[in-house]
């Protein structure tokens, strides 16, 4: 009988080793966001969770999904800018709605796990743009000792099909571990 893993159990202690080996063999600092700056383990843990309580809250979302001409009753999970039978007014419906889906999002308020990220970016409580990057890099490097692919990427991993909310908080939680385990300390200021 096939061992099932609880989402809790998804990433144990030696996944966030082989997740520091990985890191340490990166090609520059995974802990230096676009700024140039370095972020500290802890910050880099405060985004993730607040992405968590984000997801919590709001709900998670496998993928966006991007919408053709609702008026004509055709809908499609292709982003727009890759469609080239979209016209020029289908293309620019399909942006109006998303930022309109984007700024209004009573109607489904849930979030994929990239918008979480860059949510609790912009909103400045829990981290930053450069938190936002550097978080995402660490994502990317625990799914990679994760899978055992170094061609992995966490958003990826988080939009296939069986992927659940435990999948995507577990995920996450065990960032914010290796975040305060294995990243620099806070600067003195």
């Amino acid at each position: 009988m096939p061992k099932t893993i609880t989402p809790a159990g998804l990433f144990t202690d030696a996944t966030l080793r082989k997740t520091q080996e990985i890191t340490a063999d990166s090609y520059g600092s995974v802990w230096i966001g676009p700024s140039g700056e370095e972020s500290s383990g802890e910050a880099v843990a405060r985004h993730l969770e607040g992405a968590v309580a984000l997801l919590d809250k709001d709900g998670w979302s496998r993928v966006t999904t991007y919408f053709r001409d609702r008026d004509e009753g055709q809908a499609s999970d292709a982003n727009p800018a890759d469609d080239e039978s979209l016209t020029v007014k289908q293309m620019i419906r399909a942006v109006l709605r998303f930022l309109h889906d984007g700024i209004d999002t009573e109607l489904d308020p849930r979030r994929t796990l990239n918008a979480a990220l860059h949510q609790v970016g912009e909103d400045g409580a829990h981290g930053d743009p450069d938190t936002a990057r550097v978080a995402s890099g660490v994502l990317d490097r625990l799914i990679q000792a994760h899978t055992g692919s170094a061609s992995a990427r966490a958003t990826a991993w988080s939009e296939r099909q069986h992927r659940t909310h435990a999948d995507i908080t577990a995920l996450l939680r065990a960032g914010a571990r290796f975040a305060r385990t294995y990243g620099p300390a806070p600067q003195a200021t």
